[in-house]
């Protein structure tokens, strides 16, 4: 199983009402390396749910249910979509600069690639989140 970090403005697209909605395709994505990670997603991995701009923090963990395909926002080949269900919420949020500060999470891609919407996530990093947020994984 690989871990991922999926980032959404919870102006636009709240874990509230991705929890409601039960299943979301995440599309839209026009960044290549961003991109290269929905096209390495397979079914079952799991993707910590970030509210950015707003809030900027980890909040839960999302399930691939449907691996890489078009993305119906675009005619262009070039662009890919994944399907998503909530899994867990965290029992607390885990703040930015909690894993800013944190030593074991400064080579996270969040943190390294800031504007990167959809990042890799290492084991020990979901792992390490998880017991941050108040969970096991």
């Amino acid at each position: 199983m690989n871990y991922w970090l999926i980032k959404s403005e919870p102006f636009k697209y709240s874990w509230d009402q991705f929890k409601k909605d039960k299943s979301a395709t995440w599309d839209g994505v026009r960044n290549y390396a961003a991109r290269n990670n929905l096209r390495a997603m397979k079914k079952g991995d799991l993707a910590f749910f970030y509210h950015s701009n707003e809030g900027l923090c980890i909040v839960g963990i999302a399930k691939v249910t449907k691996e890489h395909f078009q993305d119906p926002t675009t005619t262009d080949p070039s662009w890919l979509a994944v399907e998503f269900a909530p899994f867990k919420a965290l029992k607390k949020p885990v703040t930015l600069a909690q894993m800013k500060e944190d030593d074991k999470l400064k080579n996270m891609d969040l943190i390294r690639l800031s504007r990167l919407s959809v990042g890799a996530v290492r084991p020990e990093e979901f792992d390490h989140i998880c017991m941050l947020g108040g969970m096991d994984k």
